[in-house]
């Protein structure tokens, strides 16, 4: 590991009230001791203590700012670390920046600072990963995973599985080893039993960090119909602004209008199609073939009656194309509908629905809520994994824990049992970064923002 000293700004580069210049390594101390002037030295600073005073060199000062002492191994990075809290104009928190690396460190890399805590044993790699589920979260499920990932709830899990794997390993080895004292007879039924209990922990998990990224990451939603239904409209309501042009002429919208909105405490990647319907017109058609392609790759789908109109029989084979487990179906311009029209929407199960004067918009706040938060996945605690590189390494460890109970039925010699065993171990082990190459690490931490 590089053990020289780096800095980085840590916070947004814009203008703000606050900049903050962080330093870490050996030399951390020392480096910002020559360029800070308060009424005591740095180099005498007790670890969790604020110095207020200047920032000066040769003889001119650069800003009045608060710095904070954090003295190995107790600081985030677990080396001795200084963050330098300044005003927080662009050109300021960059002078100090550059007075800093001219002081003997260097510019950090992506994530470095996050990097070292790992590699110096302050957290896991999953709970670094949830770093940046945390700074990147844009819902409350995505906040609320990656605070969970924070507080050790994956490492602890995966831990506990790890675990009773090594416990099984060990047996078979042990009786390899020295059969005259360990005895397998009928341990295949016990080994069994225990890897049927992990299988179904790791299907759980699996399922609820599958369905979770969809929550954490956004619903791809596409909203569908025939053209003139509201579409358009419906976007422009839920993102606030006139996103889509919205006119009279059916087929305005030809290719697909993207948006990402929160509806409720969910975030919807909303996609606007094309109207679906039979045209001549090959450049609509291509606009079609489009909406067709987002509906099918869409997690939900939003399909738009005009209710002036009542369903057609387009609608009718539009709907039958689509799943009804991601379907909602919104009656629009219900505002124009008079009681008697209202009421046999009503009466069919239909959702009433206006862009106009937003009826059925809590109402279609709360079915996307039941539909995707039911069950196991809430706004709770649960572990989730926060990366699809956690998910792919517990799907290995998945197919090899199934493929231990394959071999069993089928008679294979505990020797090839334990190996199998192992790689689950091991790609186990990889989710929270035991075993894990420098090549993977740096790809992980790269995608870091500068400063974490």
């Amino acid at each position: 590991m590089k053990s020289d000293t780096i800095a980085a700004i840590s916070t947004g580069m814009t203008q703000a009230g606050i900049g903050i210049v962080r330093v870490s390594g050996p030399e951390a101390i020392p480096v910002v001791s020559r360029i800070f002037k308060g009424r005591k030295s740095l180099e005498d600073a007790l670890s969790y203590t604020l110095s207020h005073g200047m920032i000066e060199k040769d003889g001119v000062s650069y800003d009045e700012v608060v710095v904070s002492v954090f003295r190995a191994p107790h600081s985030y990075t677990g080396e001795d670390t200084v963050e330098i809290n300044c005003h927080g104009g662009l050109f300021v928190t960059r002078k100090i920046l550059s007075l800093v690396v001219s002081e003997g460190t260097r510019l950090a890399e992506p994530g470095e600072f996050t990097k070292r805590a790992f590699l110096n044993g302050r957290m896991d790699l999953s709970k670094a990963e949830s770093v940046m589920t945390v700074i990147s979260s844009g819902n409350d499920f995505a906040l609320r995973a990656g605070v969970a990932g924070l507080k050790g709830k994956i490492e602890t899990e995966i831990r506990a599985i790890r675990n009773v794997l090594l416990d099984e390993i060990s047996r078979i080895e042990a009786a390899l080893d020295d059969p005259e004292h360990y005895d397998l007879t009928g341990y295949g039924e016990t080994l069994d039993r225990i890897t049927g209990e992990i299988e179904t922990k790791m299907e759980d998990l699996l399922r609820r960090s599958e369905n979770g990224s969809i929550l954490r990451e956004g619903i791809r939603t596409a909203i569908a119909g025939r053209p003139n239904a509201g579409k358009s409209s419906l976007l422009n309501l839920l993102s606030g602004f006139e996103k889509s042009i919205v006119t009279e002429i059916p087929g305005t919208t030809r290719d697909i209008v993207e948006e990402t909105v929160r509806l409720g405490e969910l975030t919807l990647l909303l996609m606007d199609t094309a109207g679906i319907r039979e045209t001549l017109d090959p450049v609509e058609k291509i606009g079609v073939d489009r909406a067709r392609n987002a509906v099918s790759e869409a997690d939900l789908v939003l399909y738009l009656v005009d209710g002036t109109a009542g369903k057609t029989a387009e609608d009718e084979e539009n709907l039958d194309s689509l799943p009804p487990e991601k379907t909602v179906i919104l009656y629009n311009k219900s505002d124009a509908l008079d009681e008697e029209t209202r009421q046999r929407i009503l009466e069919t199960g239909g959702l009433l629905f206006s862009c106009k004067t937003e009826e059925g918009l809590k109402t279609l706040e709360q079915i996307v809520t039941d539909r995707f938060l039911a069950g196991e996945i809430s706004f709770n605690e649960t572990v989730i994994l926060t990366s699809e590189r956690q998910i792919a390494l517990l799907r290995e460890a998945l197919e090899e824990v199934r493929e231990v109970r394959n071999g069993i039925r089928d008679g294979v010699s505990e020797e090839f049992l334990s190996a199998d065993l192992l790689s689950a171990y091991t790609s186990l082990g990889k989710i929270i970064g035991e075993a894990v190459g420098d090549d993977v690490a740096d790809r992980i931490f790269e995608k870091f923002c500068m400063g974490k």
